[in-house]
């Protein structure tokens, strides 16, 4: 299966190079398009002001993130990136979370994450929908992804929905469609060809966690309201 990781940053601004820094990091894990509950989530001490701006978009204070791990903590930067792997990173607007995870990686002196991995879905966006507003707000309202969750701009929420932004980047209900075929072929020919091996006498445990598995849970009931695939096939 393909993995993929859809994330999402909040920082001070605008611009590492003039100071600002990353103040929450979430990503998603997906495997063909489809999340599989894991997910990496962190608030992070920028060890500088919140400038009001910043504060209104987010609603992060200085307050509030005053005492989280600084990113150079294994916790944040080492977890980051034992979570994301090889895989490929899919954010909207790409280059301003690669330039910030990147300069916070480069501070500590750790390996950046190389563009070539990195997957824009706002170019995608502009491909297919040319001269049309493609903000996420815009391509959550196109293609009737709920918003009633977005208060503010949150990265934990924001990579939600964007992951049901790049499913339907990537084929929408069509995708949708072919793993319902998928599946289907797959079940006929388990009714056509039984295994000859019994059932396991100790079923094998869940690798998901119940913290994986409720945030799994929400995305399909808040996001994706309308997708019956993902109630049918248990995913």
């Amino acid at each position: 299966m393909a993995r993929e990781i859809v994330m999402d940053t909040e920082t001070t601004g605008f611009e590492p190079h003039l100071g600002h820094r990353l103040v929450e990091i979430a990503c998603l894990e997906i495997e063909d398009f489809l999340p599989t509950g894991r997910h990496f989530h962190v608030y992070i001490d920028p060890e500088r002001d919140m400038p009001p701006d910043a504060e209104r978009v987010h609603g992060l204070s200085a307050t509030f993130l005053r005492g989280k791990p600084k990113f150079a903590h294994p916790e944040v930067s080492h977890a980051f990136l034992e979570f994301v792997g090889d895989a490929p990173l899919i954010a909207h607007n790409a280059t301003f979370d690669r330039a910030f995870i990147n300069h916070e990686l480069g501070v500590c002196g750790l390996n950046i994450v190389e563009d070539h991995r990195w997957i824009d879905t706002l170019a995608l966006a502009r491909k297919r929908f040319p001269g049309m507003a493609n903000s996420l707000d815009a391509l959550c309202k196109r293609f009737k992804i709920s918003l009633t969750e977005r208060e503010k701009h949150g990265a934990l929420i924001d990579a939600r929905l964007l992951a049901a932004v790049y499913l339907e980047l990537k084929g929408g209900r069509e995708r949708s469609l072919e793993l319902m075929t998928q599946a289907m072929d797959t079940a006929a020919y388990a009714v056509a060809n039984p295994s000859v091996y019994g059932a396991r006498p100790r079923p094998l445990a869940s690798r998901s966690t119940d913290a994986e598995r409720e945030v799994h849970a929400a995305f399909i009931r808040d996001v994706l309201k309308n997708d019956e695939l993902w109630v049918r096939f248990g995913l």
